[in-house]
């Protein structure tokens, strides 16, 4: 018959109470130790006869190492697991981190191409990982991974910088605490970003008749503006007719919507006036806008037909190509120096701007052999003179 009541057993400190089995019909024994510790009497239940195969003997032993401090108690154990798990949920895992680095960005700065980053490469590697069970070995596996996968450097480093920043996001947030940099260190690989790309005359010329025949103008200007401007691809759809100062004559680049943040002025030249002036006012603040008179958010299909329609080289950027055109014609020209060049691309140092140094240099070379015609000339007047 079940029941409170205490028996005991040939043991000291052990006894037992009645209670029903577990799972089964019938009744079993439920042992408990009594011991004193610090000047007070504890109880603890130790186990029961069939369910946790409990014996007096073996309560007897688990009494023993309790008062040697040698065991923690049941309780003690259930509360060990709980906070465990508890901390389980809160681990700050780099999938956790994740979520809230995307949170963060709402306003779009998380863009489709980290998503994808994340979700193909970095995901099942270290999604269950925080960031101090990350190891320099682990980021080198992950590059040596990627490469050996046939990913550009360029891939590479991208991937490798999105674990970084959401790693540094956590620590920034207090989210997860700060990596030792004696076991974590990003070694990216060596990118050539010195690419650029420059139009002749003749493609320059074919690439504008080509948008002249595109159907859609309004979207055709935002390549004309992107080609007279040197403006970037996110700076141009977010664009808005606020941010136009036709009377003193300045583009405001938003800080919000900057690739580095911050708020800049560029010219707004006569060819970029006409431009705009040529553009078609909806309701949308946009100067481009999308569906619903929001922000576009692509313009590359577009981009890439009148690309091909110019019959521009495979390897031409169809968007980013047009900054570096730009930029190609300024330097070549002549007359605008490299820091000049340096602000009108809102480059953040000037060494973003040294990859069309070669074109100033060419330019200032054209220069030297005018002066040398007019040396040869001179010098050749004079000879016939005195011959």
């Amino acid at each position: 018959m079940t029941g409170k009541a205490r028996m005991k057993t040939n043991y000291p400190g052990v006894f037992f109470r009645i209670a029903e089995r577990k799972g089964k019909s019938g009744e079993e024994r439920v042992y408990y130790i009594v011991f004193k510790q610090d000047g007070k009497v504890i109880e603890e239940k130790v186990g029961r006869q069939y369910a946790d195969d409990m014996t007096p003997a073996r309560a007897s032993g688990i009494r023993a190492e309790r008062i040697e401090g040698k065991r923690v108690s049941r309780k003690e154990i259930r509360e060990a697991v709980l906070a465990a798990k508890a901390a389980e949920v809160t681990k700050p895992t780099i999938a956790r981190l994740w979520d809230q680095y995307q949170q963060s960005f709402d306003d779009g700065k998380a863009r489709k191409a980290d998503i994808s980053r994340y979700h193909i490469y970095i995901k099942s590697l270290f999604e269950n990982k925080t960031p101090n069970e990350i190891t320099t070995l682990d980021a080198d596996k992950l590059r040596h991974k990627l490469l050996k996968m046939g990913k550009s450097p360029q891939t590479a480093k991208h991937v490798l910088a999105l674990l970084r920043r959401i790693v540094r996001f956590g620590v920034k947030k207090g989210l997860c605490a700060a990596t030792d940099p004696s076991k974590l260190h990003f070694e990216m690989p060596k990118v050539d970003n010195q690419k650029t790309e420059s139009l002749t005359a003749d493609q320059l010329k074919k690439y504008l008749e080509a948008i002249d025949r595109e159907p859609d103008q309004d979207a055709a200007a935002f390549l004309r503006l992107a080609l007279i401007t040197g403006m970037r691809k996110g700076a141009l759809m977010a664009l808005q007719w606020a941010d136009i100062d036709f009377e003193s004559g300045f583009i405001l680049l938003r800080g919000e919507v900057a690739k580095k943040g911050t708020t800049e002025r560029i010219p707004l030249s006569h060819a970029a006036r006409a431009v705009l002036r040529g553009v078609k006012k909806t309701d949308s603040p946009f100067v481009f806008p999308g569906k619903n008179g929001a922000q576009r958010k692509d313009f590359r299909k577009i981009a890439i037909r009148v690309k091909q329609r110019a019959g521009l080289p495979e390897n031409f950027r169809p968007l980013h190509g047009l900054r570096h055109a730009y930029a190609s014609f300024l330097a070549s020209s002549g007359k605008v120096d490299l820091y000049t060049l340096q602000k009108l691309l809102t480059h953040s140092s000037p060494q973003m701007t040294q990859r069309y140094a070669h074109l100033a240099d060419e330019a200032m070379q054209r220069a030297a052999r005018v002066a040398d015609e007019i040396f040869i000339a001179t010098t050749d007047n004079k000879q016939g003179h005195n011959g």
